[in-house]
């Protein structure tokens, strides 16, 4: 049975979709199956960073309404085989996603799949309260900014009080991306550091994705960073993430873009 996982946070513009790319193709490339769940309606830009806007056909909402079977709409990887997408709707509205919908599709994934990586809208609307409703896993997605980081705390709060594992009294995994960090800048205070934004948040870091125009090159590649330039430091700092994610233990540091450097080492100990 899969875990499902949802990729959210406050602020929109802080590497969600990214995120969700990047970490669905590292654990897909370390073996796991793996699908990656655009329920940003309205916008779909997922499909954009994964290379797959041509190919869109049916979408999450057919699927939802049984327009289409879950197989019609699954769009797999060319490069990584364990890796699929199912795309959100870029034409009807965010209504047109039913509790009762998405919780039939969110059932036929688990059973498909070994992660299940739901990409939310920003804030706090439907889309993103159905987006987290059946996750057992939560990364919450912020920049090193107080506007970010306030943001990001109230997402926490209803990440302990809307979603399934919630209404039973359970708790869900949260863990902390920081992303878009540059430790010189922290350092002038031109940014919130690291140890700020955790006293703030209070939940475990999973990872620390440091600034790189490697990002942006991806995503107007069509390629998750991990794939198109896995030895780039946003592409380490990703796998290390999802090696975390899948259990494994992994020294938490920020790697940079100079190949001959192992990283700045962050003494702190990883999600």
């Amino acid at each position: 049975m899969a875990k499902v996982l949802v990729v959210t946070s406050g602020k929109g513009g802080v590497g969600k979709t990214t995120s969700t790319a990047a970490i669905g193709a590292a654990l897909a490339k370390d073996g796991k199956n793996v699908v990656v769940v655009d329920f940003d309606v309205g916008l779909r830009n997922l499909d954009l960073v994964m290379g797959a806007e041509r190919r869109v056909v049916y979408d999450l909402i057919n699927v939802v309404q049984g327009d289409a079977k879950l197989p019609q709409a699954l769009i797999r990887d060319k490069r990584v085989d364990t890796l699929c997408l199912l795309p959100a709707s870029q034409t009807r509205d965010k209504d047109a996603l039913t509790e009762e919908g998405v919780s039939q599709v969110m059932n036929e994934l688990r059973e498909k799949f070994d992660w299940v990586i739901c990409d939310s809208p920003a804030g706090i609307e439907r889309g993103a309260t159905l987006a987290m409703r059946h996750a057992d896993v939560a990364i919450v997605v912020t920049n090193p900014e107080v506007s970010s980081v306030r943001d990001s705390d109230r997402i926490i709060g209803l990440l302990d009080a809307k979603t399934a594992r919630a209404e039973k009294g359970e708790r869900i995994d949260k863990h902390l991306l920081l992303t878009r960090y540059d430790p010189a800048r922290a350092e002038r205070g031109e940014m919130l550091k690291t140890e700020d934004v955790l006293e703030i948040l209070s939940i475990p870091l999973l990872g620390i994705i440091p600034e790189s125009e490697e990002v942006l090159k991806a995503s107007n590649l069509g390629s998750p960073v991990t794939i198109s330039n896995p030895l780039s430091g946003p592409a380490r700092a990703y796998a290390d993430a999802a090696k975390r994610l899948s259990g494994e233990t992994v020294l938490l540091t920020i790697p940079t873009d100079r190949r001959s450097l192992l990283g700045r080492l962050f003494m702190r100990r990883a999600a």
